[in-house]
């Protein structure tokens, strides 16, 4: 039987209301309310550039410049067609893909084709995204968490960082004070005759502190002496009193091993894991007080053991040639330099030569008399002042050293091309990432090195190290993309071949991990990973950019 629509002419108006489209066919959500007739009974195209019949809207011929009246029906070039999606999401696809019979994915419902012709899977396609959906937003919730302890992270290390900088800075104006100190006590030292300085030696406080200095390196020899002796008879003593028979009641054997443990604090041997009673504890804590109070108290000023252990190498390492300048100068004892050597800052100008040779005459009888000593131009031995003074440059170099770091650190932590607007990324400084691949584990320490380690014996190779991050021109410092990409170059050249470069690709993550290695060309690596320094919060929830945080 055919059909009675075939029966119909062409140009039967059931025919043609049949094959009719709606003229909102195709619109977005965004254009929708564009596409209502005038009063005339026309439309205008959405450029303004014409008005058409409304019935020329979706009719499968393109009337407008723009296209815009063919929304649907893909008759117009350079147009997009939306897809509904219901029980999905709504997108938009070129209009020239608009009944070419291929089922786009984009357009589950299948509302691109004619009828019957693709499957409307939009509920099954949209229950799996939001699946995926609230996964993924369950990762970046718990993610922007950890990155919020991170941001907190961020904050400290900055605070201890300038409280550091601050430590410094008074350290080193100490420094600074001591080092102009010991460069003063240096330059006299070296300009001081030899035989200026070994009449300062004869000086009696010299030879008394040598004396001491000397009494105190002899009396720790013999203490570490004793010491030595004392332990190796506590070792006979204590071998004694575990290893006696008491069955033989030898009363001298006896009489050593009681007399051990009184001297030693011990229990003894034979009570040594017996039940102790109350009125037996109560006995031994009075005894112990007693003890403690006949102990000789230290009179003011003696060095306790601690402090003769650890520092007393330190008193007999003093330079005392530097010490006895240094108090010649606190006293300010008389020396050859007198006035006798500086009246001529004192005299006109015109009497300085008359002064000059009288005193060369004065100088010259005081030494034939032996009242001074003659002139000795051999320098003093100043190694140990020089020393001194090379040690202590080098302890401020150090510190200002030490200084400089941690104010770029700190500059460091809240730049956007360091560690991150919010410092997100200082916590990872450092942290050292491994992926075992079988043959290799490849280590990438983040901001330091990329490594290629073999498993199975041979040479480990740099891969490269850190550059910078996502260096696209069309990526902005700071977004999200430009956080997701960092590049470690100057690796291990291959053989016959460029040195070994490594970029890690970095998504949103709970942990961080490597996740997946590439060898895309020679000596070029591609590595993936997900870090929660990329979480960023949840739509609707707010940041936490002043280091506070959600509790996890």
């Amino acid at each position: 039987m055919i059909p009675w629509l075939l029966l119909l002419p062409l140009s039967s108006p059931v025919l043609v209301a049949a094959a009719a489209v709606d003229k909102t066919f195709g619109v977005g959500p965004d254009a929708i309310a564009k596409y209502t007739p005038l009063k005339s009974g026309n439309w205008k195209c959405l450029d303004g550039s014409k008005e058409i019949p409304w019935e020329f809207v979706n009719d499968d011929s393109c009337d407008c410049p723009d296209g815009s009246d063919e929304p649907g029906t893909g008759a117009c070039p350079n147009t997009n067609f939306y897809c509904k999606n219901e029980g999905h999401i709504g997108l938009y696809i070129p209009s020239s893909r608009v009944k070419d019979g291929l089922c786009e994915v984009e357009c589950c419902d299948g509302s691109d084709e004619r009828p019957g012709v693709c499957p409307n899977l939009c509920k099954e396609i949209g229950e799996a995204y939001r699946k995926k959906r609230d996964e993924e937003r369950k990762i970046q919730k718990t993610g922007s968490k950890i990155r919020s302890s991170y941001i907190t992270f961020a904050h400290k290390e900055k605070k201890r960082l300038e409280a550091s900088i601050e430590t410094l800075t008074q350290e080193i104006e100490v420094k600074e004070k001591e080092v102009a100190r010991l460069r003063d006590i240096a330059e006299r030292t070296e300009s001081l005759s030899q035989a200026a300085l070994e009449h300062k030696q004869q000086s009696p406080l010299y030879k008394s502190l040598i004396d001491h200095s000397n009494a105190l390196k002899s009396l720790r020899r013999e203490h570490f002496k004793h010491l030595e002796r004392e332990k190796a008879l506590g070792d006979i003593l204590t071998a004694l009193r575990t290893g006696y028979n008491p069955n033989y009641q030898d009363m001298a054997v006896l009489e050593a091993v009681r007399g051990w443990e009184e001297l030693a604090g011990l229990p003894h041997i034979n009570d040594v894991g017996k039940d102790t009673t109350e009125e037996t504890t109560a006995k031994e804590e009075e005894e112990a007080k007693e003890e403690e109070g006949e102990k000789e108290e230290p009179e003011e000023g003696m060095w306790d053991a601690g402090r003769l252990e650890h520092g007393l190498d330190v008193l007999l390492n003093t330079d005392y040639t530097s010490l006895l300048l240094e108090h010649e100068e606190h006293i300010q004892s008389p020396s050859e330099d007198s006035i006798i050597y500086d009246l001529t800052a004192y005299l006109p100008d015109s009497l300085i030569p008359q002064y000059e040779a009288v005193k060369e005459t004065l100088v010259s009888w005081l030494r034939m008399l032996g009242v001074i000593r003659g002139e000795d131009n051999t320098a003093a031995d100043s190694s140990r002042a020089h020393q001194a003074l090379t040690d202590a440059e080098t302890n401020l170099a150090t510190m200002k050293n030490e200084k400089k770091t941690a104010e770029e650190d700190v500059a460091e932590i809240f730049d956007v091309e360091g560690f991150g607007a919010e410092g997100e990324w200082k916590k990872l400084d450092g942290l050292c990432l491994e992926k075992n691949t079988g043959d290799y584990t490849y280590e990438v320490c983040l901001f330091e090195e990329a490594k290629q380690k073999p498993n199975n014996g041979g040479t480990t190779f740099s891969l490269g190290r850190f550059d910078s991050w996502n260096p696209s021109p069309d990526v902005k410092a700071g977004s999200p993309e430009y956080y997701s990409k960092q590049v470690y170059k100057h690796g291990t050249r291959c053989w016959n071949g460029p040195e070994r470069n490594v970029v890690l690709l970095l998504t949103c993550g709970t942990e961080n991990a490597l996740l997946t290695i590439q060898e895309l060309e020679k000596c070029e690596y591609q590595f993936t990973g997900t870090t929660p320094a990329l979480c960023l919060p949840l739509d609707g929830e707010k940041g936490n950019g002043n280091g506070k945080k959600d509790e996890l």
